[in-house]
């Protein structure tokens, strides 16, 4: 008998999807659905009932008050489904009985299977999507469904291989629901075909309805009990969080605090085995180990320790400033070394969270156990906010170890700003009565009396600040300040801070105004050493100040006229620089007023001896020693010397002599000296390797060390910084010697 499942079974109130078209069709002729006393379809004439069928019917009732009864009192899903199995099996014949749970939320069905009366399965033993689960009909259309054979039923496959599997041979699959909503459904089987009639279902309904209800009180009691226990958990987080805020407010010593709150944290999360910071050095562009907590360590991952961002999940984080989790370690993704550490600690799940404090990243939040699948979004959101206040406490420490470093710096600078008082005016410094030297002192004291800018142009170490003093003495200003600034000192995103000053809250870090060198300099010179090493993006902003006499604090709207005499000092050529388009050529135009060339050493040989005299007087009284004459030989091998680091070269080369002599005379290590000009006199490489090692040398000389950047050895070589590093490394050398 073939008819249509829903329209003419259960009316028109009831709308197939078009998904469930198949499905339906083919169940149709297999199928019989009810509604209560309303209208029944039968493939076969249903008999009367009779004086036994009706004591059969009390007998169950009566039975059925007693598994109602029984099972309210049921407070677990487990207990629930075993006392269910065995009560059922003495009224109800089956061979196989299913509850299968929907949820909505996920759309999925979860069948907890039951055989007789025992319990097969205290966990679900199979979950699927709804829409291959024949309950989900039931539970869209609550209406029960009897399949008389499952063998002539084409759909469902997972489901049916279950069934066959078990023997079962017929169905009868009644909804479960209560006023609450809709649970589920409530499935019994047999291994005769046909085993279910009308009476049967209308039975197993009443069945359902005393078992939906049994089913909701166990999950909402299933419920409360989570919810009390999420409610303890959340209690003590937040009571941590409380901790840790006032414990970072009280405290600026970080490292000892840190442990401390880990600690603590360990007694609210005891699956949480390793914690550590690690902080971001902007010097070295590395992580640092800045804190740790990790008591059953074996020694691999240490205090102190230094780690690169490139191949590190840390690093993915502080680029992303998001949080990230791993169960297990990605080595894959991640190949760095701290990474295959954490591996071998036997570290199987890790959360990394980025520190964030004014909007700045601090560094990075390790937290990770030896357990797989540990971190929750609730854990990761929780340990967000841990992190939080943790960004908080490095950032107090950091600036408490700041202040405390500026302390300590406090009498240093006083010695060195009354050290600058003393040398200002102190011309004796310029030794030489070569005439190279003397057409440059004719310069000065031909431009100083004059406001022109001035240009000094030399190799590195010829004098050139010493000069631009010069020029300060003899001018009109010489009575106001001399403020002077290495543009090649101060990383490039400071640079502009430091030549204008900036606003309180202008950029992260700025937490009170600054007066910037150009303003300190009113009335006086500015001296701008190095001034091909200002980044491209800086010039224009100067070029202005230069010629309009007016700038802008950072973050601030006021404009300020200041009255300054520029002396600019440079090691490169500018003009170049002009045509390779790294330098503006305006800008350009605007310091070369009156260009000045600083003679190098090698044009004036006939003062390296009154400055070797100059240098020993000068050392000697410093180190306290007594040295009454230089050997002839020595002076000698010194002024033939072509010292191409020039007077600055000189003056420690006579210093390192001051140092290692012990008697009255100058202890002048000539091998070295011999050594060091029979290497400059091959210095021509005779490989490529070495050519290539002597170029990029020479580029880190002229960039102070500093690779990446506008100005940095990399850009100046064009290269990319990893690929510069990975040369460097090759070729065995350091940065750091520059």
């Amino acid at each position: 008998m073939a008819y249509d499942y829903f329209t003419r079974m259960a009316g028109n109130d009831v709308t197939i999807a078009p998904a469930q078209e198949t499905i339906c069709a083919a169940v149709q002729r297999l199928v019989r659905v009810h509604r209560g006393a309303g209208r029944r379809w039968y493939p076969f004439a249903m008999p009367q009932p009779g004086p036994e069928k009706n004591a059969i019917a009390l007998q169950r009732y009566r039975a059925l008050l007693d598994v109602a009864d029984s099972i309210a009192l049921h407070r677990d899903l487990k207990g629930l489904l075993h006392d269910l199995a065995e009560r059922l099996a003495s009224i109800v014949n089956f061979d196989w009985i299913d509850v299968i749970l929907y949820d909505q939320q996920r759309d999925v069905v979860r069948s907890y299977l039951l055989e007789g009366a025992q319990l097969k399965a205290a966990s679900p033993t199979m979950e699927v999507p709804a829409c291959q689960s024949i309950s989900k009909l039931v539970i869209d259309s609550q209406r029960s469904m009897v399949v008389d054979d499952i063998d002539q039923v084409d759909g469902f496959p997972k489901l049916m291989t279950a069934l066959r599997g078990e023997g079962v041979k017929s169905i009868c699959v009644l909804p479960l629901t209560t006023a609450q909503g809709r649970l589920g459904a409530l499935g019994f089987g047999s291994k005769q075909v046909a085993a279910y009639r009308q009476e049967d279902a209308d039975f197993l309904q009443r069945v359902a309805t005393h078992v939906a209800l049994a089913v909701c009180n166990t999950l909402n009691y299933e419920r409360l009990q989570e919810a009390q226990v999420q409610l303890a958990r959340d209690r003590d987080r937040i009571r941590m969080l409380l901790e840790i805020n006032n414990a970072v407010v009280r405290n600026l010593e970080f490292r000892e605090l840190f442990v401390a709150l880990s600690k603590s944290h360990r007694d609210v999360e005891p699956h949480h085995d390793y914690a550590s910071v690690a902080l971001y050095d902007e010097r070295t562009e590395q992580l640092r180990i800045f804190a740790i907590d990790f008591l059953k360590g074996k020694g691999l991952i240490e205090h102190d320790m230094t780690f690169p961002l490139e191949g590190a999940a840390e690093g993915w984080v502080f680029h992303s400033r998001r949080p990230l989790r791993m169960s297990p370690i990605d080595v894959a993704r991640f190949p760095s070394d701290i990474m295959r550490r954490l591996v071998a600690e036997g570290i199987q799940s890790a959360c990394f969270l980025p520190l964030i404090a004014k909007d700045k990243v601090l560094g990075i939040l390790t937290v990770a156990c030896f357990r797989s699948n540990t971190f929750s979004d609730e854990d990761v959101e929780y340990l967000r906010q841990i992190a939080n206040q943790v960004a908080i406490g490095v950032e107090n420490a950091l600036a408490f170890r700041e202040i405390a470093v500026l302390k300590d710096k406090l009498a240093e600078e006083k010695l060195y700003l009354e050290d600058e008082i003393r040398t200002e005016f102190n011309f004796d410094e310029i030794v030489g009565e070569s005439a190279a030297l003397k057409r440059i002192l004719k310069q000065v004291e031909t431009v100083a009396p004059t406001d022109a800018t001035v240009l000094v142009l030399g190799e590195t170490g010829t004098g050139k600040e010493l000069i631009a003093r010069a020029i300060h003495r003899l001018s009109m200003r010489s009575e106001r300040t001399f403020v002077k600034l290495n543009c090649a000192a101060i990383p490039t995103g400071l640079l502009e801070s430091e030549l204008f000053g900036h606003e309180r809250g202008a950029f992260t870090g700025a937490i009170a105004q600054k007066i910037g060198r150009l303003e300190l300099a009113h009335g006086g010179t500015l001296f701008l050493d190095e001034v091909g090493d200002i980044p491209l993006e800086l010039q224009p902003k100067l070029l202005r100040a230069l010629q309009e006499r007016e700038f802008e604090r950072l973050g601030a709207t006021r404009t300020i006229r200041v009255d300054a005499r520029l002396v600019a000092a440079t090691n490169r050529d500018l003009a170049a620089m002009v045509k390779q388009g790294t330098f503006r050529s305006d800008l350009y135009y605007r310091l070369n007023v009156f260009p000045m060339q600083a003679p190098p050493l090698r044009e004036r040989p006939e003062d390296i001896p009154a400055l070797v005299r100059y240098f020993v007087q000068k050392y000697s009284r410093r180190m306290n020693r007594r040295i009454e004459s230089i050997p002839s030989e020595a002076m000698r091998a010194l002024a033939a010397c072509p010292w191409p680091g020039n007077i600055r070269e000189l003056e420690n080369y006579i210093e390192r002599a001051v140092i290692l002599t012990k008697g009255p005379s100058l202890h002048v290590p000539l091998a070295e000296l011999k050594t060091e000009a029979a290497g400059k006199e091959t210095a021509s490489p005779v490989t490529l390797e070495d050519a290539e090692r002597a170029h990029i040398v020479n580029v880190l000389r002229e960039s102070r060390g500093v690779i990446a950047g506008p100005n940095g050895a990399a850009e100046r070589l064009g290269l990319k910084r990893t690929t510069l590093q990975s040369k460097m490394q090759k070729l065995g050398i350091s940065r750091l010697k520059y």
